[in-house]
């Protein structure tokens, strides 16, 4: 709170060859390592070394990491193969390719066998950790998805935070007892963006973007219902006596409001527009119990939503013309696909249309 300033696929195929490995000049067979050196040896640099590296690891290792590791498990070509329920060949030459494109050997051929590598071993506990994590992502966005015990994203604004939205999750979790909910409090332009980021799958806002602005953020939103909007003012103060206001009374007064960027900042402005002034802001901060606050505290008037506990120090002043109100609306990404709870929570949100508040 401050004062304001007003796949090439090599011919590698002795990992899994059950033939005659071909005769050397001499006619004595020749055995192949697994990526057709000696037995059990592959050059670090061998004729794949002139071989381009590809531009990106992640996106050229990361489908052959299981095959990798079925292999490094089994310690045979063959029985890997069949677990993943693949062509042994298809297995093989996946393998030559990863170590042509690593320019290393990771397996030795031992008979019928394979081993690792001091290579592969190195190699063997990255790709293990990769694949974990790949899993734990992937049984993460499962569960977010679960229709009974998904997960939700959902943003709201601070003065909603009080009694609205607590009583919002435990009526729809009367019915989805087992759904989660991340909550994200913030003001209405920072939840907008992260709504358009894909940061949230829901948010609660006010005030309501205009169409154009909303489809250029690739968002939709609905009205839901309307909070009528007091004056709030010292209970020193001489308009303490008062019940009913219009707004161009306080013209002269310093008030006390959110910052910019703050929906009821942006409403303010509005307003007293409407009455013909410009509002004289002498403090600016993050919370409208805060602002209470300070206006409790003789600092200036506040135009604030009615307090889900009433204050001491202050009194409040229904705003009679222009009529002073904020919609609150719900807003979602346009077309974007939603989970089952992300579903039936908006479907709750909408069917409270002119009762969002009671």
């Amino acid at each position: 709170m401050s004062p304001s300033r007003n796949e090439k696929d090599s011919p590698v195929t002795s990992v899994t060859s059950r033939g005659r490995a071909p005769a050397s000049r001499d006619g004595a067979p020749r055995r192949r390592g697994v990526a057709g050196g000696p037995a059990g040896t592959r050059p670090a640099h061998s004729a794949h070394a002139g071989a381009r590296p590809p531009a990106d690891w992640g996106s050229a290792l990361t489908p052959r990491l299981a095959h990798f590791a079925a292999v490094a498990r089994h310690e045979h070509v063959t029985r890997a193969a069949q677990e993943l329920g693949v062509p042994q060949s298809t297995l093989s030459r996946g393998l030559a390719r990863l170590e042509e494109d690593l320019g290393v050997a990771l397996f030795a051929r031992h008979g019928r066998a394979v081993s690792l590598t001091p290579a592969g071993r190195t190699f063997l506990e990255s790709a293990e950790r990769a694949l974990a994590a790949v899993e734990q992502a992937a049984e993460s966005v499962r569960a977010d998805a679960d229709p009974a015990t998904g997960k939700v994203a959902f943003g709201f604004l601070h003065t909603l935070g009080w009694e609205t939205v607590p009583g919002l999750l435990r009526a729809f979790r009367a019915d989805h007892p087992r759904v989660r909910f991340s909550l994200v409090q913030t003001y209405g332009e920072a939840m907008l963006e992260r709504l358009a980021a894909g940061e949230l799958d829901l948010c609660l806002t006010s005030p309501i973007p205009d169409p154009a602005e909303l489809a250029a953020r690739g968002l939709a939103a609905r009205r839901l219902d309307e909070q009528r909007l007091r004056l709030v003012v010292p209970d020193d103060h001489r308009l303490a006596s008062r019940r009913r206001i219009r707004l161009a009374e306080a013209a002269e007064e310093p008030f006390v409001t959110l910052e910019p960027g703050y929906g009821m900042r942006r409403i303010l402005e509005a307003l007293c527009t409407q009455a013909g002034f410009r509002p004289r802001i002498a403090f600016e901060g993050e919370e409208a119990e805060t602002i209470r606050g300070l206006v409790a505290a003789g600092l200036g008037v506040a135009l604030l939503p009615p307090p889900a506990i009433p204050r001491p120090g202050v009194h409040e002043l229904t705003v009679t013309a222009p009529r002073a109100s904020r919609e609150i609306g719900l807003a979602w990404r346009d077309g974007a696909p939603e989970t089952a709870p992300v579903a039936a929570f908006r479907r709750f949100l909408l069917s409270r249309r002119g009762s969002l508040l009671d």
